[in-house]
């Protein structure tokens, strides 16, 4: 299963409010999803989006791809992949 991490819009008509999801890539963009992680407000003027930091760096460190947008939103967060766990022999 390929994960992405997306954005997933909500809000109603002339007003979007957006859902940050780790969701698999087959999904309908507004489908089902893994898990919500943050949120984005593009008619905010400070803080647009919320993270939650510390899952979507387990979800980049899992494989997942963000898409554009949600990458740059990471970026300017500063998060960093977290490494995979390795199973003990």
């Amino acid at each position: 299963m390929a994960v992405r991490i997306r954005l997933q819009r909500r809000g109603s008509k002339k007003r979007p409010f957006y859902a940050i999801v780790a969701a698999d890539r087959q999904m309908p963009r507004d489908g089902r999803y893994l898990e919500k992680l943050g949120t984005y407000d593009p008619r905010k003027e400070s803080e647009k989006a919320v993270l939650k930091a510390e899952r979507v760096a387990h979800w980049l460190g899992m494989g997942a791809l963000p898409s554009d947008p949600v990458a740059k939103m990471i970026k300017a967060a500063g998060i960093e992949p977290a490494r995979a766990q390795q199973a003990a022999p």
